[in-house]
């Protein structure tokens, strides 16, 4: 039916209401994206210790964020004209 959508879970698919499927995949994403940032803060520390514990000097432009799905729509609009 239009109001609802095939959702697999593992190797099972289940017909839930679409508003329902839009609202679990969204939770989904931002704790995947939170443990993403979680990640990737925990290895600019491990990386610099590991490059303190080999005397040589922290990288440059390591500490640098990734840009926001946001932020990319906007340059893109700016580049294209």
């Amino acid at each position: 039916s239009p109001e609802k959508a095939m959702v697999c879970f593992g190797n099972m698919f289940i017909e839930l209401p679409k508003v329902k499927t839009r609202e679990m995949l969204q939770q989904d994403q931002e704790e995947l994206d939170e443990e993403i940032n979680n990640l990737r803060k925990e290895l600019r520390v491990k990386v610099n210790r590991l490059y303190e514990a080999q005397g040589k000097p922290e990288l440059k432009g390591f500490n640098l964020n990734p840009m926001s799905a946001e932020e990319m729509k906007l340059i893109n609009r700016i580049l294209e004209g």
